[in-house]
Protein backbone atom coordinates (compact mmCIF):
# COMPACT_ATOMS: atom_id res chain seq x y z
CA UNK A 1 0.00 0.00 0.00
CA UNK A 2 1.80 2.94 -1.20
CA UNK A 3 -0.79 6.17 -0.22
CA UNK A 4 0.96 5.42 3.75
CA UNK A 5 -2.42 4.62 5.68
CA UNK A 6 -2.29 4.47 9.03
CA UNK A 7 -3.95 3.30 12.29
CA UNK A 8 -2.56 4.73 15.55
CA UNK A 9 0.98 5.23 13.63
CA UNK A 10 0.89 1.42 12.64
CA UNK A 11 0.98 0.77 8.51
CA UNK A 12 -2.34 -0.75 7.24
CA UNK A 13 -1.54 -3.67 5.20
CA UNK A 14 -3.16 -5.47 2.42
CA UNK A 15 -3.86 -8.51 4.39
CA UNK A 16 -5.88 -6.15 7.02
CA UNK A 17 -7.47 -4.63 4.43
CA UNK A 18 -8.81 -8.18 2.99
CA UNK A 19 -9.49 -9.16 6.39
CA UNK A 20 -12.51 -6.45 6.81
CA UNK A 21 -13.45 -6.99 3.49
CA UNK A 22 -14.45 -10.52 4.68
CA UNK A 23 -15.74 -9.71 7.54
CA UNK A 24 -17.68 -6.93 6.35
CA UNK A 25 -19.16 -8.85 3.73
CA UNK A 26 -19.96 -12.03 5.75
CA UNK A 27 -21.73 -9.65 8.44
CA UNK A 28 -20.86 -8.02 11.81
CA UNK A 29 -22.90 -9.13 15.03
CA UNK A 30 -24.20 -6.05 15.88
CA UNK A 31 -25.30 -7.53 19.42
CA UNK A 32 -21.61 -8.30 20.17
CA UNK A 33 -20.46 -4.52 18.69
CA UNK A 34 -22.76 -2.85 21.08
CA UNK A 35 -21.53 -5.20 24.19
CA UNK A 36 -17.87 -4.64 23.27
CA UNK A 37 -19.09 -0.90 24.05
CA UNK A 38 -17.90 0.66 20.86
CA UNK A 39 -18.01 3.96 19.61
CA UNK A 40 -17.00 7.25 21.70
CA UNK A 41 -18.09 7.08 25.26
CA UNK A 42 -21.10 9.52 26.11
CA UNK A 43 -20.11 12.80 27.67
CA UNK A 44 -23.94 12.83 29.50
CA UNK A 45 -27.41 11.42 29.30
CA UNK A 46 -28.00 12.76 26.19
CA UNK A 47 -26.01 12.00 22.64
CA UNK A 48 -23.49 15.18 21.93
CA UNK A 49 -23.85 17.43 19.22
CA UNK A 50 -20.88 17.74 16.41
CA UNK A 51 -20.01 21.01 15.70
CA UNK A 52 -18.01 22.81 12.95
CA UNK A 53 -15.83 26.07 13.89
CA UNK A 54 -14.04 27.84 11.92
CA UNK A 55 -10.52 28.83 13.16
CA UNK A 56 -7.51 30.57 11.70
CA UNK A 57 -4.56 29.14 11.31
CA UNK A 58 -3.02 30.88 14.33
CA UNK A 59 -6.61 30.08 16.32
CA UNK A 60 -5.93 26.55 15.69
CA UNK A 61 -2.05 26.71 16.48
CA UNK A 62 -2.99 28.06 19.92
CA UNK A 63 -5.50 25.85 20.60
CA UNK A 64 -3.01 23.19 19.61
CA UNK A 65 -0.01 24.48 21.69
CA UNK A 66 -2.65 24.59 24.73
CA UNK A 67 -4.12 21.13 24.54
CA UNK A 68 0.02 20.02 23.80
CA UNK A 69 0.88 21.80 26.80
CA UNK A 70 -2.07 20.25 29.01
CA UNK A 71 -2.32 16.97 27.45
CA UNK A 72 -5.72 17.27 26.10
CA UNK A 73 -7.54 17.39 23.22
CA UNK A 74 -8.40 19.95 21.01
CA UNK A 75 -12.10 19.28 21.85
CA UNK A 76 -11.27 19.39 25.40
CA UNK A 77 -9.59 22.48 25.09
CA UNK A 78 -12.25 24.33 23.51
CA UNK A 79 -15.12 22.86 25.79
CA UNK A 80 -12.20 23.96 29.15
CA UNK A 81 -12.87 27.63 27.09
CA UNK A 82 -16.36 27.42 26.68
CA UNK A 83 -16.69 26.58 30.30
CA UNK A 84 -14.82 29.11 31.18
CA UNK A 85 -16.72 32.09 29.69
CA UNK A 86 -19.68 30.30 31.66
CA UNK A 87 -21.64 30.46 28.17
Amino acid sequence: MDVGETIAGAPVTEEQITDWVAEAEHGFDVDALRRNGRGRPGRGSAPSQVVAVRLTPEELASVDARAAAEGKTRSDVIRDALTATAI
